[in-house]
């Protein structure tokens, strides 16, 4: 079975996506869409596609469309996601789903009643990295104590992975954070029952808090302490600690190592080593076997929730 895919959004991400699914045999590049005409048709000719679209929904007429992956503003996937379900499309979106807890639970309730597979970009479910340490507290090996997280970029303008000028704004809550509170609630296998942050002053142009600091924890006690910042000048990424009751654990990306900075082999973990491959694998998978995915949009629902609690924190 081949699964007819298409990308919409072709900045940073959706090529990483792009070039993910080159990687798949079951995947076809189908469909390719974009705001400019002339960008989605240079990335069609690129990757192969067969139409590019600047009309999302004329992509999503496509009578061999199997899945779409939103790649677009983070102001348009609350929408964008609605229109695929309700055209009956398979879609992953990219994180965050919605900026805030009501649209999140209007695309659960319309995948539920719609029934296709819809899944969320949350990345750290399939990096090597983390799925050893699931594996190890799978197997009952491991069991964490606490995770010492920092998400550091150096982003006082409003550009992109790659450089280039951005036409949405990012936010370290509702897209930076929901990758780390969605992945301790993922490893731990429990509820977040407290939850609490603090902000520094907003940007005087983007409208966004630089800084940011979290604390989560579970009622069996186990911690997490989140650290978030545009203003670092300095090593860049997400870099968390797993502290543990029979080791410590560091990971960056796709790297691991021990808390004394000993390698750790995870290259035989999946077949990939690309965290974005093995998300769009999955999600491939979950068309074919016709199973809801890991990172669906209604496991991933909670992490939400306490986003929309730390958001009515700071806003009060």
């Amino acid at each position: 079975m081949t699964i007819n895919m298409a990308v919409v959004g072709l900045g940073a991400f959706g090529q990483k996506h792009l070039d993910a699914l080159q990687q798949i045999d079951d995947v076809t590049i189908a469909y390719v869409g974009h705001s400019k005409m002339p960008v989605a048709e240079e990335v069609a000719a690129k990757y192969g596609a067969k139409k590019a679209f600047t009309d999302y929904a004329e992509l999503l007429a496509q009578p061999d469309l199997d899945g779409v992956i939103l790649a677009t503003p983070t102001q348009m996937h609350h929408e964008q996601t609605l229109q695929a379900i309700r055209a009956h499309k398979n879609v992953q979106v990219e994180i965050p789903m919605a900026d805030n807890l009501a649209g999140v639970t209007e695309i659960v309730e319309a995948q539920r009643a719609e029934g296709v597979i819809a899944m969320a970009g949350h990345t750290r479910r399939f990096n090597p990295s983390h799925q050893y340490v699931h594996n190890l507290i799978v197997k009952d090996e491991f069991h964490i104590q606490q995770m010492d997280v920092q998400t550091y970029f150096f982003r006082r303008t409003n550009m992109n992975a790659l450089g280039q000028p951005r036409s949405w704004t990012d936010h370290l809550l509702w897209h930076h954070a929901a990758h780390t509170v969605d992945l301790f609630m993922y490893q731990t296998g429990e509820q977040v029952v407290k939850a609490n942050a603090i902000q520094g002053p907003k940007h005087p142009e983007l409208g966004i808090a630089m800084d940011m600091s979290i604390q989560l924890a579970t009622a069996s006690g186990k911690i997490c302490t989140l650290s978030l910042s545009f203003n670092n000048d300095g090593p860049l990424g997400t870099f968390f600690r797993y502290i543990g009751d029979t080791a410590t654990y560091i990971a960056r990306y796709d790297d691991l190592v021990t808390g004394k900075e000993e390698p750790i082999d995870v290259s035989k973990v999946d077949v990939s080593m690309n965290g974005i491959e093995l998300q769009d694998r999955e999600f491939v998978s979950a068309i074919i076997e016709g199973r809801e995915p890991n990172a669906s949009v209604a496991s991933v629902l909670p992490a939400y929730v306490v986003l929309d609690q730390l958001q009515q924190q700071l806003d009060y």
